[in-house]
């Protein structure tokens, strides 16, 4: 059994709305440690249990990533929707380092398509773009560590 991110994030808002310390969660592969800090907010604490594969290699048993809208999406004061990450992770913008990118500056997108993968603990989330439009800015490099709610892309929508 595998986690995603939302049942990796669902564990830590149960475990923040009781009033346990500390709650471990041992599956095959993944451990996860949760412990209140001094301020009330859990911090995560994982170890997994296998050997590490490199980044760019998806594990070949794990089922194709789940598409996932990403729900973090805004205008600007331009107008543009900002794509922003729906969690933390490494932002990749091809399906391998010999793929070409989902998308570049300038690519003219339709609602559904493939931006960028986001990988966290060898789990790769698929970000598709909510709106149709041309693609007008890209802001993080390719293969870096993005954070919750940063921009990815500025998308400029098409009337």
């Amino acid at each position: 059994m595998t986690l995603s991110y939302k049942d990796v994030a669902d564990i830590i808002k149960i475990i923040d709305a009781s009033s346990c310390d500390e709650v471990i969660v041992e599956l095959a592969d993944v451990k996860i440690v949760v412990r209140r800090g001094g301020g009330g907010t859990p911090a995560i604490v994982t170890a997994p249990v296998t050997a590490v594969r490199p980044a760019a290699m998806p594990v070949p048993s794990a089922p194709p990533p789940k598409a996932v809208p990403s729900a973090l999406s805004a205008q600007d004061s331009d107008g543009r929707v900002i794509v922003r990450a729906p969690m933390t992770g490494t932002f990749y913008r091809s399906p391998s380092p010999k793929d070409p990118p989902f998308v570049e500056v300038g690519s003219v997108v339709n609602a559904g398509d493939v931006l960028c993968s986001i990988e966290v603990m060898k789990l790769f989330t698929t970000i598709t773009a909510e709106v149709s439009g041309k693609v007008v800015r890209i802001f993080p490099d390719n293969a870096v560590l993005v954070q919750f709610d940063q921009p990815l892309f500025a998308i400029e929508v098409q009337t």
